[in-house]
């Protein structure tokens, strides 16, 4: 029997290493990222600030925000240096895959308001406001997940008052995540996560 195991590891060796070297690479974890689980899609150097958090800027908050756009669409405008935008991560909608575009250390560029870039992680969903078909269980579950984590790791309460909505942010003119994103489920698997 174990003979055997290390004749099927050996053969899952040999076919890996007769894939394509670019399959290989996005099929590898990534030690880059904050979360495990995460994939490391990183945004532009000119979309987010450089620091040192927590220890520059505490972190006490998490902000929810839904894209308005694809979650291929989404790592696209992060990667493009003119669009001075970014978030911490990116959440798809169809299977929960979560990228991480910027450091959880970096001050990514998401709030609309400097003091919450500062102070926030904040997590992109794939989708729009008005379509809340792109709101899945799997995006729910993922996302909460990857809340609960970032809250366990910087002592940020898991409650209404710590994890807004981008809508809630001082000065902010988006609507996002909107009516139809359900807080209660979300708080609730947040806490159960």
């Amino acid at each position: 029997m174990q003979r055997r195991r290390i004749l099927q590891g050996a053969a899952v060796t040999a076919a890996a290493a007769l894939l394509p070297a670019s399959v290989r690479a996005v099929a590898a974890p990534t030690a880059e990222t904050d979360h495990p689980g995460a994939q490391w899609h990183p945004a532009s150097a000119s979309n987010y600030t450089p620091s040192s958090r927590p220890s520059a800027h505490p972190v006490d908050q998490v902000i929810i925000h839904v894209a308005q756009q694809t979650f291929t669409q989404t790592i696209g405008i992060f990667q493009n240096p003119a669009k001075q935008v970014s978030a911490h991560y990116v959440v798809r909608s169809g299977d929960g895959f979560v990228a991480q575009c910027v450091r959880e250390q970096d001050i990514a560029w998401h709030a609309g308001n400097w003091d919450n870039n500062t102070r926030s992680i904040g997590i992109e969903h794939e989708g729009w406001v008005d379509q809340p078909s792109y709101f899945t269980h799997t995006m729910y579950a993922r996302s909460a997940k990857l809340t609960a984590d970032i809250c366990d790791r910087y002592g940020v309460p898991k409650d209404r008052a710590h994890i807004i909505g981008h809508h809630e942010v001082p000065g902010s003119d988006h609507t996002d995540p909107g009516v139809h994103w359900d807080w209660v489920r979300y708080i609730r698997l947040v806490n159960l996560a």
